[in-house]
């Protein structure tokens, strides 16, 4: 079902003491929820939360780096619960991997109830932030990041994937929607009651202050993240009439930098309605008082409204604009079932939810990523049972439910460096994997 698997057995000395040592670029950042940082339901808000992140990885980057970094874009974030007033949110981020200019970090966030003493996660993202020139104009190139740790060799390893998935994430959508993947979501002009798309939409300008610039005088990311957010929910509470909850954000980039005295333009429409939740489309734009309109970023959220009981409730439909409106209608159907499959592959409640997503050219590219994420926590089960051993290689089986699984297992006496080496890059994989073509 997810494909082959090869698992190397690396056979050095223990790495007990490296386990506790703390990555150099670690940075922890420790927050408790006051009322200014809530929404009507006295929860911390989510635009809140992405600035505490955004600056939590900044410092984590400029650690790394040795000089100023701006943030370049943010993956997909998948939030799994809420924070309450009074609760303590804490943040951990480090760089996983640094390539020439540009570095991936990765930032976990958990929440804490003090008078409990419970911890339980809310969400995990990767930000790529890139260094800024000097003031000769120069890149500044980063010194590689040395992984000491297990845990820290398999982020570094999958930081290369991330990254090229980032790289064609828009080739994929175009992709999605020129193999006609859509045809049975097309819209419904004629539904009765679908609520015209045009009622959601939200246009709101932010003048940049001081107090939301960095130490370079540019605006955060993190600011320029809550703004947009903002918008978001008032065109989604258009649609459902109803206080909505932001449940993700599609991986977004930015595409230049803001200054203090900007003026932020900021649009927001809800590009589609499922029938559990909605897509709604952020456009943020920048301007001084004379020349054009800057693109800064595009971002695209989707959102929930929960009943009483906290399940998700049914949605009006959406009505598009002709032209420009159909096509971000189709184009969120597209995004849509880029999530749905990596939630397939990735998840573990495999009663639910299809054990495969079939494969075609048009998504073997986000697949690839999702594929290794599977093999790393079906690997990682208990419950493998050994079916038999020949020339120093060894079959296990994995036997649940309807599922059989199958692993090969074989060790190399290999320094453990050379063999983390080739299994570390992509590009190696040809000089010990037959297989691989």
């Amino acid at each position: 079902i997810f494909g082959s698997l090869t698992c190397l057995k690396i056979l050095s000395s223990p790495l007990s003491y490296e386990e506790e040592m703390i990555n150099a670029t670690e940075v922890k950042m420790s927050q408790i929820v006051m009322p200014c940082h809530s929404n009507h339901r006295q929860e911390l808000s989510v635009g809140q939360l992405l600035k505490w992140m955004d600056s939590t990885a900044c410092l984590s980057a400029e650690r790394h780096a040795g000089s100023p970094c701006v943030t370049a874009s943010m993956d997909d974030i998948h939030f799994e619960h809420t924070i309450s007033v009074g609760q303590v949110v804490n943040i951990k981020a480090k760089v996983n991997r640094a390539f020439n200019t540009s570095m991936e970090v990765g930032i976990q966030v958990s929440c804490e109830d003090l008078f409990s003493d419970r911890h339980w996660r809310v969400c995990h993202a990767y930000a790529t932030f890139v260094t800024q020139r000097t003031n000769t104009g120069q890149k500044v190139i980063l010194k590689p990041i040395i992984p000491h740790t297990q845990k820290e060799q398999v982020e570094y390893s999958l930081a290369a994937e991330r990254r090229r998935v980032r790289m064609v994430h828009d080739d994929i959508i175009k992709d999605l929607l020129s193999h006609g993947s859509d045809q049975q979501g097309r819209c419904d002009v004629h539904v009765g009651n679908a609520v015209a798309a045009e009622k959601t939409r939200v246009e709101s300008v932010e003048l940049v202050l001081p107090p939301h610039a960095n130490h370079q005088v540019n605006t955060f990311g993190g600011q320029i993240m809550a703004w947009m957010v903002n918008v978001a929910m008032i065109a989604a509470s258009r649609l459902c009439q109803a206080h909505p909850t932001l449940r993700t954000i599609d991986m977004f980039t930015f595409r230049g930098p803001s200054q203090v005295g900007d003026r932020l333009l900021l649009r927001a429409i809800v590009n589609n309605a499922f029938k559990n939740s909605m897509e709604v489309g952020v456009r943020a734009e920048a301007y001084q008082e004379e020349g054009s309109n800057r693109h800064i970023n595009s971002a695209f959220m989707t959102f929930e409204v929960l009943d009483n009981h906290g399940k998700p409730c049914t949605l009006p439909r959406i009505r598009p604009e002709p032209l420009e409106g159909e096509r971000r209608f189709q184009e969120a159907i597209a995004r849509k079932k880029i999530r749905l499959d990596r939630k397939y592959i990735i998840s573990c409640k495999q009663s639910d939810i299809p054990l495969s997503v079939p494969w075609d050219p048009t998504n073997q590219v986000y697949l690839s990523y999702n594929n290794v994420s599977a093999l790393k926590m079906l690997a990682a089960r208990n419950c493998w049972r050994l079916s038999s051993e020949k020339d120093k290689v060894h079959l296990y089986t994995l036997e649940q439910k309807s599922m059989l699984s199958f692993r090969v297992q074989a060790e190399v006496h290999v320094p453990a460096d050379r063999a983390f080496g080739l299994l570390a890059e992509l590009s190696n994989r040809p000089s010990w994997d037959k297989h691989y073509q």
